[in-house]
């Protein structure tokens, strides 16, 4: 028996469409994680992506528990002494809510090259509209 060993030309990707309607976020965003860097096939390979694409639709109707709402932060600062800029959760879901799933989802992914090559499969859209029905999308179920 010999160990079977993925190439790049031969990983084949599908479409996944989820729902993010009264879902909770950090479950939902590892589940996502999974998806984009192909742990879910048997073809799996550390040192590849072998992952698929996901589309996530409603991300403003996201549920998070406790008092993250109020209490958790987002950071992100502009390089120039006195930069550093806040906004929390809340704030976040009002004016921007994809950036709160793409956040928790790119946490999860590797930090490096193959980390953001993943990353760039995710697609995130506030209402539940997306412009990939040409790629023909299943939906997944969470």
């Amino acid at each position: 028996m010999r160990t079977y060993s993925v190439k790049a030309s031969e990983i084949e990707r599908e479409w996944w469409v989820v729902d993010a309607a009264g879902q909770t976020l950090g479950r939902l965003a590892t589940q996502i994680a999974t998806i984009l860097r192909g742990k879910h096939k048997p073809t799996f390979s550390l040192h590849l992506d072998c992952g698929d694409h996901v589309i996530v639709v409603n991300a403003d109707k996201i549920h998070v528990t406790g008092k993250k709402l109020d209490q958790k932060t987002y950071y992100r600062h502009s390089g120039y002494a006195g930069g550093l800029r806040s906004i929390t959760l809340r704030r976040q879901l009002e004016t921007h809510p994809e950036r709160v799933i793409e956040a928790a989802v790119r946490g999860m992914l590797p930090k490096n090259r193959l980390g953001r090559q993943m990353f760039k499969k995710l697609k995130v859209y506030a209402s539940d509209a997306h412009p990939h029905q040409a790629q023909q999308p299943k939906v997944l179920e969470l």
